[in-house]
Formats: C-alpha cells, structure tokens, sequence
C-alpha cells in the first residue's frame, strides 16, 4: 500500500464492497446474497387497512374480572348474586346481607383497583352495587390491544415469510399492512385476521343438547359448533362456559404427521405453568370429553383417558399441510388481543409494478443522460470526470440499499434522480471555483487545489441541510414518504464522496501528478 494516497485507499474500501454488494441483484448466481428488495409499488402485492375492535378488548377484560370476582366473593364468604349479564361492561352484584358492604369495598379497592363503584342502591336490607372500569384503565386497554395487535401481526408475517413488510400504527384503532411480492392474497388475510383465541373446555354430556338447542340452555353453559361442516352442517356442542385452559399458556406450535392415518396435525406443548394446569385438568376429569376450541370453533373433543402430564396436546381437523403450517403459525404468534376489521384492501398486480420499474428507470435514463451530455460539452474533460463520479455515485446509492436491506419504491427511484442533481451540482460548485482560480493566473495544480478547498465548506452545508430534511422525512413520514428519504440520505452521503474523494483524485492524477500546465475544463 506504500506510495498510495488516502483517497485511493477510501476508494477501494468503499468501492469494492459496493461492487459485491450489487452484483446479486442482477446476476443472484454470481454471488449468493441479497438483493434491493423492491416495494408494493414496483414488485405488486397487498395493502390492506385494518381496525382493532378495541371494544371486544375492553369486554374481555370485563369478563376475566367477573370471573375472578365471583371466586374472590365466594372465598371471602360473601353471600352474593350477580346481576348484570355476560357481556355488559358494567358489573352489578346483589349482596344479600348489607354488614358485607364495607368488606366489598375494601376488597374492591384491595384487589381490583382498576375498577370504579358506580352506586350503590338499598333495597330491603340489600344492597345493589354497580361497578366500571376507570375511564383512564379503559383508554390503556384499547392502547395496549392495538400495540398488542400490531405485534402479534408482525410477528405472524415475519413467519409468513414476507420481505420488507410495512406494518404500523395510524389514527387510535387502525394498523395499515404493506405486503410486497404476495400473490396468495385469500391466505394472508386469513393469516392476519384470524384472532387464534385457544380454548380448553369440558363437553357437558349430562344436559340434553337437544333441550340445549331449543333454547334451553343450563347455567354456565353455551353451544359451540364443530370446525368441519358436514351433510348436516356443523356439529353442535355443549360446553362449560369456564375456560380451564388458554393459549395464553402456550409455549410452542408445530406440524406433525399422524403416522396411523397420514394426516397432518398441529402439536401444542405448554409452558411450564400450563402443563401444571393441563395434568391437573386431565387428572380430575378422565372419561369426560375435553373440546379444543379455536375461535368458537371446536376442532376435537377427545375423551380424557388418563392423567395427561408434559403439558403437549394436539389439534386435529381434517387439516391440509398448508392450513396446519398456518394454524401453527398464528397459534405461535399468540392470539390477538381483540378481532380485526379488514376495513381497506388494495391488490398491486405484478404487471402494473413491473410498469412502474420501466418507467421509473426510463425517466432516471433520460435525465441522467440529459446531465450526461451536458457535463461534456460544458466541462469537457472535467464533465467526463464528473460523469465518472455520477455513475459511481448510482452503483454506491444501490449498494446501500442491498446492504441495509432497506426498500426501493417509486418515490425512492425519484429520490435518485433527485441525487443525481446534487451530484452534479457538487461538481459545477468546484469546477466553477477552479475557473475563477484560472482565470487569477494560478497554474493548474494550485486551481484545482483552490478550488476543492473553497467548494469543499459549500458543498458540505449544502449536503448536510438536505440529509437533515431526509432524515425528519425518515422519522416522520410513512411508505412512499420513507422511501424517498431512504435513497435521498443514501444519495447526498454518496455525492459528497464522489464529488469530494473521487472527483479530487481523478482530476489529481491526470493533471497534478502529471504537471500539466493547461486543463481541459
């Protein structure tokens, strides 16, 4: 390396990647790597708008506490009768005897402080006690079940296996969804809507399901409907409305063969605190029938032959290979904190993307070469020069995106064009600074010297006021706004290392090391 300036040094250092970089997007054989991934506008795909029903979160989190409520009553020996109905978001008990009235409140702000008295009625020695939740618990519940939403989303397409998805939060309830390069649009949306509530309930085989069916369903029960439709429809199931086990708890998912009948199924092994709760639920109830609901859906309902431990169960239903890797997959993400609404969807076909690169690119061709052909007839020489650095200046701005694995959209094919602008207009500064030197009869090695160093302080404020703006764009602005940022910022890094490094040891090497006394410029 002795005998090679700094500048040569950074060239090679810089160059050299970008080069590797580069060459899988254009021959992937070449060099195993990756390549500019390309957004909805240009490869075609999905976008879909979705809304949170916040609401359901908020009943859900009614719901658990009624349940706890009532056990935490009945251990305290609170004599009691609720009042309110499954679904209200208010909760109302009737406390038989009204001594327990101070007890209740101290139980309520001890163990429940989330939830707020709303009144309290005297009715014959009983007292009639409403309750809410705080105004303030309600508002972070519905935040958290759209942050909740969102991450369970991201992590159902990052194991879709979806490159460079857009997902983010706009307004208080909607989650917008960028999906490039899908084509099977029906399978993910299935994937992303599907709320994967898992559920483990007893079958009540002691009620008439018949009676059940007419309406006449006993307390503490409900029907639910089998997965597979059959001749005569779903088949119906009564079931304890008491959830013995969650989702919540589980720790894996995966898709397995049953070896007797050939046919895939989803394997679910629980947490630690599950397969307590699912030896214990399996070792108090053998010989009953324990459904395994999905979505109010039942999908088996095996009968408990013994004691289960080791916290693994399965979910069997007629499955393909392709829905049993997809229920894998949700059920590993976790189950969304309340149902989401499609409430927007735009399909990009691969044919209009493809239009947009060729007319994307074509625009970038015809300006470039329009800067090109004027650079040689007014700067001559120096123009070829600082034609040499605007190509390098491009192959620098792809290499960037290929190794930070950021995204090019349409806006970002016009941030390009946007650069080779400021490229040039780098060069035009410090060549117009060594015309001045020339013509104050400086030889040429001192001109250009002159002229890089008074450019230099320009070009820099110039560059670093636009990368500031690229960046706020960056940080503030959404899909086709960060894309334009993206090769902006990448555009101006590039124009001042061309412009700076490239354009000096070029010009450097053919005139100053040369000492020649007349510049073509």
């Amino acid at each position: 390396m002795k005998g090679l300036s700094w500048r040569v040094i950074i060239m090679i250092v810089v160059i050299i990647p970008a080069i590797v970089y580069v060459i899988p997007t254009f021959k992937p054989s070449i060099w195993p790597h990756n390549q500019i991934n390309l957004g909805l506008d240009l490869q075609g795909g999905m976008h879909l708008a979705l809304e949170v029903q916040t609401q359901r979160a908020v009943e859900n989190t009614v719901e658990r506490i009624r349940s706890e409520l009532r056990g935490t009553l009945r251990s305290e020996r609170i004599r009691s009768v609720e009042v309110s109905t499954p679904g209200d978001t208010e909760l109302a008990f009737r406390l038989i005897n009204r001594d327990d009235m101070p007890e209740f409140r101290r139980l309520i702000e001890r163990n429940y402080s989330e939830m707020n008295i709303l009144s309290e009625q005297d009715q014959n020695d009983e007292f009639i006690v409403r309750l809410a939740l705080a105004e303030e618990t309600t508002r972070e519940i519905e935040r958290q079940a759209v942050r909740q939403a969102l991450e369970t989303i991201r992590n159902r397409i990052d194991e879709f296996g979806v490159s460079e998805p857009d997902i983010r939060i706009e307004g208080e309830r909607r989650i917008q969804v960028q999906l490039p390069g899908i084509t099977d649009t029906d399978r993910a949306k299935e994937l992303i809507g599907r709320t994967a509530m898992l559920e483990f309930k007893l079958v009540d085989d002691e009620h008439s399901l018949s009676r059940a069916l007419e309406g006449n369903v006993p307390p503490g029960r409900e029907i639910l409907y089998g997965s597979q439709v059959g001749e005569a429809g779903r088949q119906p199931f009564l079931v304890e409305s008491r959830t013995l086990l969650s989702g919540a708890y589980l720790d894996n998912a995966r898709v397995q063969i049953d070896q007797q009948y050939n046919e895939p199924y989803v394997s679910i092994d629980f947490n630690r605190q599950g397969a307590r709760i699912f030896e214990q639920v399996t070792g108090e109830n053998v010989r009953r029938r324990l459904a395994i609901v999905l979505d109010n859906r039942v999908y088996s309902a095996p009968v408990i032959q013994e004691r289960i431990p080791g916290g693994t169960a399965r979910v069997t239903g007629n499955f393909s290979i392709q829905e049993a890797r997809d229920l894998a997959i949700v059920l590993r993400a976790g189950a969304l904190p309340a149902p989401v609404e499609i409430i927007e969807e735009r399909t990009v076909g691969p044919s209009l993307g493809q239009d947009s690169i060729r007319q994307g690119f074509l625009s970038m061709i015809v300006g470039g070469m329009l800067v090109l052909v004027f650079m040689v007839i007014y700067y001559k020489t120096a123009g070829l020069v600082a034609n040499l650095a605007l190509v390098l200046n491009i192959l620098l701005i792809a290499a960037g995106l290929a190794a930070f694995q950021a995204t090019l959209t349409l806006p970002g094919i016009a941030g390009i064009i946007l650069t080779i602008g400021i490229a040039v207009d780098a060069n035009v500064i410090i060549f117009e600074r060594i015309r001045e030197e020339l013509r104050l009869g400086k030889k040429v090695a001192s001109a250009i010297s002159a002229g890089f160093n008074k450019a230099t302080l320009t070009i820099m404020d110039a560059n670093v006021t636009t990368l500031i703006a690229a960046v706020v764009l960056f940080q503030f602005g959404t899909g086709p706004v960060r894309g334009f940022a993206i090769t902006l910022s990448l555009g101006v890094l590039a124009s001042m290392f061309t412009a700076l490094v490239v354009s000096r040891q070029i010009l450097d090497l053919l005139y100053v090391s040369r000492r020649m006394k007349t510049i073509s410029i």
